[in-house]
Parts: structure tokens; sequence; C-alpha cells
């Protein structure tokens, strides 16, 4: 697969796509964490797979980074939570 390096579906900037993703709801934000953390462990399972163990290795640590993301942004949506 080549990677593009610009988002078909969305017009603005990488810096406004991370303001918008970051404004998200924290339980929003988790789910996608979530899914992005699914998809980059499926990529580097691929890459594992066609034996190319370095790149392998740096995408699991990216998606166990995603993973422990995912669970701190849980900790701070049980915070908020009861405010919204």
């Amino acid at each position: 697969m080549i990677h593009p390096s610009t988002l078909d579906n969305y017009p603005g900037s990488m810096e406004a796509l991370a303001e918008e993703i970051g404004d998200l709801r924290y339980d929003t934000l988790s789910e996608f964490l979530a899914l992005l953390a699914s998809k980059i462990q499926r990529d580097g399972d691929k890459d594992a797979s066609r034996s190319r163990v370095k790149l392998a290795s740096h995408l699991h640590e990216c998606a166990r980074h995603l993973r422990a993301s995912k669970d701190a942004i849980d900790r701070a949506w049980v915070i908020c939570e009861p405010y919204t």
C-alpha cells in the first residue's frame, strides 16, 4: 500500500485536523484512539508477516502507546462525564 500524505475527504490542514480530533468529547476521542491503535496494530501484523521485523516492531510499539493514550483519556472522561 502506498500511504497518502493528505486526506481526500478532509480539506483542512493536519494542524486543523489535530485540533478537531482533540476537541472531541473524551469518550469519542477514546473510541477514535482505540480504532487507530487497531489499524496500526494490523499494519504491524502485516509487516511482520512479510518479515519486516523492525517496521513491525515500531508499529506495534505505536499501537501500544495509542492504547495507553486511550486508557489515559478514559480516566479523564471519568472525571469529566458528570459535568457533560
